[in-house]
């Protein structure tokens, strides 16, 4: 898809990437555009699917969720339907970051902000065991976050 943009167009996505925090009129000047067209081309971006959403991203320490978890899941079935209603259950816990589904030796990873490991404990006991099909889970404490969030290479 990033064939179809023009050198401006990759321009914009690498700056927003950086900094989605741009004014328009800044930006404009950054692509060296009218502020009218540079408003234009960005909503196109956002039109085009190339620019999902804008949000930001939250020191989890300032905010009680300092502890990254990672979980590893094996689900009793591998069919399209076990799969289904396992990502329906997940995707209504608040606490999971990101649900992949994997090849290999687990069906999905799922990415958990906690405050410690009690929390983790809990929700581990009470929620995680208790979605449907889950056969087993290992679980991956992170010690040091070394590259996390960071923008796309394209």
């Amino acid at each position: 898809m990033a064939e179809n943009l023009d050198k401006i167009g990759l321009r914009m996505l690498h700056l927003l990437q950086k900094d989605g925090r741009l004014s328009n009129a800044d930006l404009a000047a950054k692509v060296n555009v009218s502020p009218a067209t540079c408003h234009r081309r960005a909503q196109q971006l956002f039109d085009e699917g190339y620019i999902r959403n804008t949000r930001a991203i939250i020191a989890p320490e300032k905010v009680n969720r300092g502890a990254l978890v990672m979980v590893g899941v094996v689900l009793d079935r591998s069919t399209p339907e076990s799969f289904a209603v396992f990502e329906k259950a997940v995707a209504k816990l608040k606490f999971v970051l990101d649900c992949h589904l994997v090849a290999g030796d687990f069906d999905y990873f799922l990415k958990i902000r906690v405050g410690d490991m009690a929390d983790f404990n809990r929700i581990h006991g009470t929620q995680l065991i208790a979605l449907p099909g889950v056969r087993q889970t290992r679980t991956f404490f992170v010690m040091k976050e070394v590259v996390d969030n960071a923008p796309l290479d394209f």
